[in-house]
């Protein structure tokens, strides 16, 4: 079964090859997303990070501004008697 020129077996082969070829570059395409998402997900953590570390700062300088002024926070408030 030899057709002109090319023969089944080596379209079947050139199939085969160009379809591992595509699974092979599928798969460096999925490394090089993995490692992009690792990226972004460390620069997330440091984003929370910074911001629990200003969110502590804030609390300590509120704090200092309530003794400087007296204040011990917001006051319950109660039933009102009429």
């Amino acid at each position: 079964m030899v057709t002109e020129g090319i023969s089944l077996e080596v379209i079947i082969l050139a199939i085969i090859v160009g379809t591992l070829a595509a699974i092979v570059y599928s798969l460096r395409i999925l490394v090089l997303l993995e490692r992009r998402i690792a990226r972004v997900d460390l620069n997330i953590e440091k984003i929370a990070r910074r911001i629990v570390s200003e969110e502590m700062k804030i609390e300590r300088e509120e704090s200092f501004i309530e003794k400087k002024l007296g204040a011990k926070g917001p006051k319950a408030k109660g039933k009102r008697r009429r």
